[in-house]
């Protein structure tokens, strides 16, 4: 039995090899809930416990762990820090209360370390920033300080600070003496009294008045600092060493604000936003967070934030708007990759629900007392792509089956059947996203598949306008076909939806009305396949303005040929032309590549939109490309940055391709359709 008040949710977040998953387990080990200190190195992790993760070490899916401190439950939700994995770090924000942002010493402020701060400050969350690996060599820590301060604000303030030795922290917020490399003691207990009590106008008004404020008056006042973010606790660690845990944890147990004292999620309905109070009492509504199955029995297990009321085993439990009811039937504590089994889980906490296959994330759950969404926040659009083909006849079904199990544990991984082109295909943020995920089949399910790059999805349109004729007229001696259609064509607004504007536009009866389903079915047979390159046509608008019928020979299948050979005819005359997709692409690269990179997209037809200049001597140029340009852009990068660049892309919009490159993939198209005949 835990109580509300006696719940602390934090989750960590920041780039990859920061020491997230370290500092998880140094806290584990330190609370005496593990009896050795794991780690990833050897694989002996509790919170990266499957395969892929012992084997490339590092974090894949977002895991959670619990320890006790002081009385206190503290759960932890350890996320991946790459940018290939990032979605199951984002989607599992709402269940924290308090986000703790690490840092390595060694690397500083990196790519994923600023989105994830962002991240968690648009959700309203309370922060800590940790820097972890403070016993690595040639640490500046006073410059790494300084660049937190630019990046992030002046509100993050140390909280302790390395001793000379880095074997121990010094408490700035109780203490105004001694060493340490970083600043003086003195200075950084005042910064951070100052931040704390701003919060509070009679203890900052007491305080200008030259009264010293105590130790007692502190805690409950640090609590709202952190919740307003007028305060944000820099803190210093060596997890693999020990140093600084005990003071972590002393300042997420006593600093850090339970659910009952954190603003929680709203509850949207319709225009109207409820805020959501923990309340043991209250309603039960609960948020699914995370998807996971268990790699070895492929079980699955879904992560709740019990955001209000209390579940039992036999709790009649609503999903989103659903009318049948479900039972949790166990309810599960995780550690790492072990479940407990709980009486009860109670506003606040973190549980896991077993074996529900109808859960997946951002769904609500209920007890038909509230109704209404959580907004979720945004993933990135996966764009790197891949298709796929079993290596074994027959296995298709399973691969789709295990390829839906993989979209359920990862919001970035995306998988889809090209109507045009018959491919499957998958979609994630890069290419170590997609092998992994392969991999990650080829483990669990045993299920091996052939890759190649996909094919681009142009899309095709109009730049014209013109009217279109077409007869259909069959007589094979039994009963005919007859159908006559004439029509108009015109571009409509680019990214139109729908993307065909079909309008009836036939008076005095020339084609019966019942025959205008008919003849739209052949014009939507036309949309599908195109008439430059197989494409899907979008932004078109068709007007049905005359024909012929005959009262005996006229039947559906006659006025379908006539509406799809009088579409293709005045879409031919109409200009037709190709479109591609253009990306959003932002990439961060040292300074000294700046040149190298922006020539590069240059190249590809790409057209740089702006620059942002880093702390630590990198930069952001954000740029706009054709997606067919960038589909191997991962590994061109890596070659001109040594490996020190990372990117992230997003579809901006469509528009019409160059005629020298729609003269290249009509060709293409003409010679595959040869080959295909």
């Amino acid at each position: 039995m835990t109580d509300t008040n006696d719940i602390r949710n934090i989750i960590l977040l920041g780039h990859g090899g920061s020491g997230k998953t370290s500092l998880a387990e140094a806290i584990l080990y330190k609370t005496g809930t593990t009896s050795r200190l794991g780690s990833v190195d050897d694989k002996t992790s509790n919170c990266d416990y499957y395969d892929e993760e012992k084997e490339h070490h590092h974090s894949i899916c977002a895991a959670l762990v619990h320890a006790e401190h002081k009385g206190k439950l503290i759960n932890i939700i350890d996320t991946p820090g790459f940018p290939d994995f990032i979605g199951p770090s984002i989607t599992a924000i709402p269940a924290a209360g308090t986000a703790v942002i690490v840092i390595s010493a060694a690397s500083g402020i990196e790519t994923n370390t600023r989105k994830m701060y962002q991240l968690a400050e648009e959700a309203g969350k309370p922060r800590m920033i940790v820097i972890n690996k403070i016993d690595a060599d040639n640490v500046d820590f006073t410059e790494l300080v300084t660049n937190i301060q630019e990046t992030f604000g002046s509100q993050c303030r140390c909280a302790n600070l390395p001793s000379s030795d880095r074997t121990s922290v010094i408490d700035c917020v109780n203490n105004d003496s001694g060493e340490s490399p970083v600043m003086d003691v003195a200075q950084a207990h005042t910064d951070m009294i100052e931040s704390i009590i701003e919060v509070d106008d009679d203890l900052l008004e007491a305080y200008l008045g030259g009264q010293e404020i105590s130790h007692d008056q502190i805690p409950a006042v640090f609590v709202k600092a952190l919740l307003t973010g007028t305060v944000v606790p820099i803190l210093f660690t060596d997890s693999k060493n020990q140093v600084g845990i005990t003071e972590l944890l002393d300042m997420i147990v006593t600093d850090s604000p339970s659910p009952a004292q954190s603003e929680t999620a709203k509850l949207i309905t319709g225009e109207t936003e409820t805020l959501i109070k923990a309340d043991p009492a209250g309603p039960i509504i609960g948020l699914v967070f995370r998807i996971a199955f268990d790699p070895k029995s492929n079980m699955k297990y879904s992560s709740v934030r019990i955001l209000s009321g209390t579940i039992k085993s036999d709790t009649n439990l609503l999903v989103n708007d659903e009318k049948k009811s479900i039972r949790p039937g166990h309810i599960l504590k995780a550690q790492g990759s072990e479940n407990a089994e709980i009486s009860e889980g109670v506003a606040g906490d973190l549980i896991i629900l077993a074996k529900i296959d109808e859960l997946r994330v951002g769904d609500v759950l209920h007890d038909s007392h509230i109704s209404g969404r959580i907004t979720m926040p945004k993933v990135p659009q996966p764009m790197f792509a891949l298709a796929l083909e079993p290596a074994s006849r027959g296995d298709e079904q399973k691969i789709g089956g295990a390829l839906e199990k993989l979209c359920e544990e990862d919001p970035c991984f995306k998988v889809h059947r090209d109507l045009q082109t018959k491919e499957l295909v998958i979609n994630g943020l890069g290419e170590l996203h997609l092998r992994i995920m392969l991999e990650k089949m080829e483990k669990r399910f045993k299920l091996h598949v052939n890759t190649k790059e996909p094919k681009i999805p142009y899309k095709e349109t109009i730049t014209g306008k013109a009217e279109g004729h077409y007869r259909h007229k069959k007589q094979t001696g039994g009963a005919g076909q007859f159908g006559e259609v004439y029509l108009r064509v015109e571009p409509a607004e680019r990214d139109s939806d729908p993307p065909l504007q079909f309008s009836w536009d036939i008076y005095g009866g020339t084609i019966p009305g019942q025959f205008e389903p008919a003849i739209s079915k052949g014009v939507h047979d036309v949309m599908e396949t195109g008439v430059v390159a197989g494409f899907p046509l979008q932004d078109v608008k068709v007007s049905i303005y005359d024909g012929k019928h005959h009262p005996v020979d006229s039947k559906e299948v006659a006025f379908r040929a006539a509406g799809k050979g009088a579409f293709i005819d005045a879409l031919q005359k109409a200009k037709p032309a190709l479109l591609e997709p253009i990306v959003d692409i932002e990439v961060t690269v040292p300074s000294e590549n700046m040149g190298d990179i922006t020539g590069d997209l240059a190249s590809k037809r790409g057209r740089v939109q702006g620059q942002e200049v880093l702390p630590g001597g990198f930069i952001v140029i954000k740029a706009q490309v054709p997606l067919s340009e960038v589909t191997q852009y991962n590994s061109q990068l890596k070659s001109v940055t040594g490996g020190r660049g990372s990117y992230t892309m997003e579809l901006s919009h469509y528009e019409p391709v160059p005629g020298n490159v729609q003269q290249q993939v009509i060709a293409q198209y003409a010679k595959e359709k040869e080959d295909n005949a």
